[in-house]
């Protein structure tokens, strides 16, 4: 689980990684330390990739099944040599269908050597009209926790597969009547076992029970940080968030840098913030190469055109 790395004795990768694909368009990616390299996700092609160090693309998972359409949240669990992919389909994919647009929405669990499917997980649970899971929080034991911006939930997944609905996220802010831009999607499990979740449109934090399901908001003394895509918690117990306008126009190509006032997610404080260079970063992830940040072009998607290139950029 690479919520928390350690910065180690590697050889340095580059400040900035830039790969290079036929319209891969990742919004995730994980790091895999018995690779010694990033994988990412696809949103065009539905895929998982290896990136190394020199942005040297090699193909992992190419499921040939129809239901996943795009992939976005991924996630290695090594200890069970898993790959934890985050599906759904919002029309910008390859192989969208009206059948499965906003429709198909799960998560699916493959061999992290080989990339064979193990099975999916189907995660368009209650009655909303739309489904999209998108990212996953890994906690020790394997169970695995997904957003789903568009239903406003967040499901709860057992190593076997079983999945149950965990929480209701419109309790996560008061402003999802607004009815713009997303719900939660950036979620993470802390060490001391409860849940971390961002809503993309209203910039909240919240601390989520794992047990009962209950929401308590987090007091950001800096203000909700709006856009707020994704983030990661690093070793010394801070939070980087990446944050982005690709869905909400008060959002900023941004990454903020927060810090728990009292030690267990109360409250917290902004102890860092810079502008992004590139546009619409969409995902944060600590390495023993330092923190990087994902850059995926997902602008191209949304006008209906593609782009053959992505970045990784270290803060």
């Amino acid at each position: 689980m690479s919520d928390s790395i350690t910065t180690g004795t590697e050889a340095p990768f580059a400040e900035v990684i830039t790969g290079h694909a036929d319209a891969l368009h990742p919004e995730g990616f994980d790091w895999d330390p018995n690779r010694q390299a990033f994988l990412v996700s696809s949103t065009r092609h539905g895929t998982a990739s290896i990136v190394d160090g020199s942005g040297r693309i090699t193909p992992l998972v190419t499921d040939p099944d129809p239901r996943i359409v795009s992939t976005v949240g991924i996630t290695v669990d090594v200890p069970r040599n898993r790959l934890l992919l985050g599906y759904h389909d919002l029309g910008i994919g390859a192989r969208s269908t009206p059948e499965t647009n906003l429709k198909e929405s799960g998560m699916a669990v493959y061999d992290l050597t080989t990339g064979e499917e193990q099975f999916l997980v189907d995660l368009a649970l209650g009655p909303e009209p739309m489904h999209a899971a998108d990212r996953i929080a890994l906690a020790e034991d394997g169970t695995a926790y997904v957003s789903d911006p568009a239903a406003n939930k967040i499901y709860r997944v057992t190593v076997e597969g079983k999945a149950e609905v965990l929480v209701d996220s419109q309790a996560l802010s008061p402003g999802w009547e607004l009815g713009t831009g997303a719900g939660v999607i950036g979620i993470r499990v802390h060490p001391a076992g409860y849940l971390l979740a961002m809503h993309y449109t209203t910039g909240l934090l919240a601390r989520v029970s794992t047990e009962t399901g209950e929401v308590y908001q987090v007091e950001l003394e800096g203000g909700p940080i709006l856009g707020g895509d994704a983030f990661a918690l690093r070793a010394d117990g801070t939070m980087v968030v990446v944050s982005n306008k690709l869905a909400n126009e008060n959002g900023e190509d941004a990454v903020t840098v927060l810090s728990p006032v009292d030690g267990d997610w109360s409250a917290a404080k902004t102890v860092h913030h810079q502008p992004w260079p590139e546009q619409n970063p969409t995902d944060v992830l600590p390495t023993p190469h330092g923190d990087y940040v994902l850059s995926g072009r997902p602008e191209y998607l949304f006008r209906g055109e593609t782009a053959d290139d992505f970045v990784l950029r270290r803060i």
